[in-house]
């Protein structure tokens, strides 16, 4: 969905507890940075909680009804909450029929991004429940993808983002996106390129080392003189990528990675990368499929 401003627009997925409201604070709080009008997307299938039938078994019309009309109230209230953050964003609001990762992956078709909640699943519940929709997004969507948790997140002053670069046109997408969305929030950004010791060892560590600081280098050239409001700090680490990048990432203001990259295996859908620091990243994850997927 293109809006009429000629602007794509962001896309953020409710949920329909009201309570629950950090995926709609980021995604209000993004589009008033970048200018973007807002939609919210409220996907059903089930009726809300807020529906209660009063008789028996409900008709087929009456449970339509209900999903209609707790669904209407849910957006109704999300769409205050943002006039209320944001009086100058453009928001609408989608309510939708069918599980919430088919519907965003619909409207993602022509986002500028998408945002959703994150409630730190397990990987089996993350595959397997309904309500999981970040893992599926992630994978099939040509935006952006922002994950938000929606337990309590304490970032540091002064402050930064982190991304993961590992030489591949993945990361490099990934490393442009960081380099934007820094500046945007006029926070620093740590670069970091993991290196992963293969089991068996490698004849020259230090050899090994120093082509890892040679690609970090190149990923990073050029970007800080198109962005030289942003302070770039950037360093070789050794560990696994997962782990060091879901620790460096703990207190900052997002962690941001390419959908896919080098390691795991060829043809994978989504990265072991991306993947895990789904699971394990305790800050927003923005992940970043490449420009020409």
């Amino acid at each position: 969905m293109v809006h009429a401003q000629g602007r794509s627009p962001i896309v953020v997925g409710l949920d329909p507890d009201p309570g629950r409201r950090a995926a709609l604070a980021w995604a209000a709080d993004e589009a008033d940075l970048r200018r973007l009008p807002l939609l919210l997307v409220l996907a059903q299938n089930v009726p809300t909680p807020g529906y209660r039938p009063t008789g028996g078994r409900p008709s087929w019309e009456e449970w339509n009804e209900a999903l209609h009309a707790t669904g209407d109230s849910v957006l109704k209230e999300a769409v205050a909450f943002v006039e209320s953050r944001g009086p100058q964003i453009p928001v609408s609001g989608l309510l939708a029929e069918g599980h919430p990762a088919w519907v965003l992956r619909e409207q993602a078709q022509n986002a500028t991004m998408v945002v959703t909640g994150s409630w730190h699943l397990s990987p089996l519940q993350e595959l397997f429940t309904s309500a999981a929709v970040a893992l599926p997004l992630i994978a099939h969507t040509p935006c952006p993808v922002v994950t938000i948790p929606e337990s309590e997140h304490i970032t540091q002053e002064p402050p930064y983002f982190v991304v993961g670069v590992d030489g591949s046109p993945h990361s490099a997408a990934a490393v442009d996106f960081a380099f934007e969305e820094a500046g945007l929030r006029g926070a620093a950004l740590r670069a970091l390129y993991v290196w992963h010791p293969p089991r068996l060892g490698v004849l020259d560590e230090d050899t090994a080392v120093q082509e890892c600081r040679r690609l970090l280098s190149e990923t990073v050239a050029g970007r800080t003189a198109a962005h030289p409001e942003v302070e770039l700090h950037h360093e070789v680490v050794t560990g696994h990528p997962v782990q060091v990048l879901a620790t460096a990432s703990e207190h900052a203001l997002g962690l941001i990675v390419g959908t896919r990259g080098h390691g795991g295996f060829t043809g994978m859908l989504l990265g072991s990368v991306s993947q895990g620091v789904l699971h394990h990243a305790r800050c927003p994850l923005i992940t970043v499929p490449p420009t020409n997927q």
